[in-house]
């Protein structure tokens, strides 16, 4: 298959600070290497960060109550919302750090007020965060502007999306679906990796992948192995943050054993095909069996198949080739427990 599109969220794990996006973004470039085989593997693909415009976050009321949360950075919800929000010129120096060290850049936008950091640059994606898959006014601008969209459906059902598709296909069809559960951490009951193949055999026109909150690296390889051709995973410089998503993100280790495994499940995929591969070839040759001898069998004896069973190595005939042995002459001394060989037989 081709290579799988790896997305780190930073989300809010920045804390509201360009120095620890972009911690994060160094990060995710770092470079993966699996030390059994020695395979240097390529890093993630992108980083993703979210742009809100607090003026269409929430209610009023919603603002201004108390927050009085560990991981509150402010003393009403609109000020720790506010407290957490980088500017268009700040998001743009972290996508610059991004293009710097080779990453694409993702940018979920929560409204429509946050296209204005489009005068500054073009992602290379933007992503519909699922709260916002019906959302349609937002869909729309988004799909205006004609670059590629990511769609996650943690909220959805086939007409939420259904309706979002109609949306955005009226002006492209460069579109990627993540099945997504949105709940923090997701329960494994709750998860159900089967949504992809049902994406991918209902709206195999797009890109299909997932979107994960499972605690672990587990589910992004079994997604991988079920055909998601993305994979999103929250990440953190260090998980004992202040944060609501810190815990439930991918640390540093984290990131390199997620990444290491996928690029490594690549591979493992191969192709859909029956065959012997070259590197189990000595191995067949030692371990398999061959038709041998039960008892000394001497020249001008005729073998018989009560004379016959099958030992290693698996260099000589085999059982569906005993018709070529049985009934056949012995050239020279054959020993008991040894392989029959081709020479051995008139």
């Amino acid at each position: 298959m081709a290579e799988t599109y790896i997305i780190g969220e930073i989300g809010q794990n920045h804390n509201g600070s360009v120095d620890i996006a972009k911690l994060i973004v160094d990060l995710v470039s770092r470079p993966v290497r699996e030390e059994v085989f020695g395979l240097d593997l390529k890093p993630m693909n992108a980083v993703k960060l979210t742009k809100r415009d607090l003026k269409e976050e929430l209610s009023a009321s919603q603002m201004n109550r108390l927050y009085d949360s560990p991981h509150s950075f402010g003393r009403t919800y609109g000020e720790h919302r506010e407290a957490l929000e980088l500017s268009d010129e700040e998001h743009f120096e972290v996508y610059r750090h991004a293009k710097e060290k080779g990453l694409e850049f993702v940018e979920t936008l929560c409204a429509t007020g946050c296209l204005s950091l489009l005068k500054l640059f073009t992602p290379d994606r933007l992503k519909v965060a699922s709260r916002d898959l019906t959302n349609l006014p937002l869909l729309a601008a988004m799909a205006e502007t004609r670059i590629p969209i990511v769609l996650s459906t943690g909220m959805a059902g086939k007409k939420e999306l259904d309706d979002a598709l109609d949306v955005i296909t009226r002006y492209h069809s460069d579109i990627s679906i993540l099945h997504c559960v949105s709940q923090y951490p997701t329960q494994p009951d709750n998860l159900n990796l089967r949504t992809i193949s049902y994406l991918k055999k209902h709206y195999g026109q797009y890109t299909i992948g997932f979107s994960d909150h499972t605690i672990g690296i587990s589910a992004p390889i079994v997604a991988l192995g079920m055909g998601a051709e993305i994979i999103e995973k929250h990440i953190t410089i260090d998980r004992c943050m202040k944060g609501t998503d810190q815990a439930g993100s991918l640390g540093p280790d984290g990131v390199n054993r997620m990444v290491r495994d996928i690029r490594v499940a690549e591979r493992w995929l191969g192709k859909e095909e029956l065959y012997i591969d070259n590197s189990v070839a000595s191995s067949k040759i030692k371990l398999e069996r061959s038709i041998a001898t039960r008892r000394d069998l001497h020249a001008g004896e005729v073998i018989g198949l009560e004379d016959l069973h099958m030992l290693s190595p698996g260099d000589g005939y085999k059982w569906a080739d005993v018709d070529r042995v049985v009934g056949r002459e012995v050239k020279s001394f054959i020993p008991a427990n040894e392989i029959i060989y081709a020479k051995d037989l008139l």
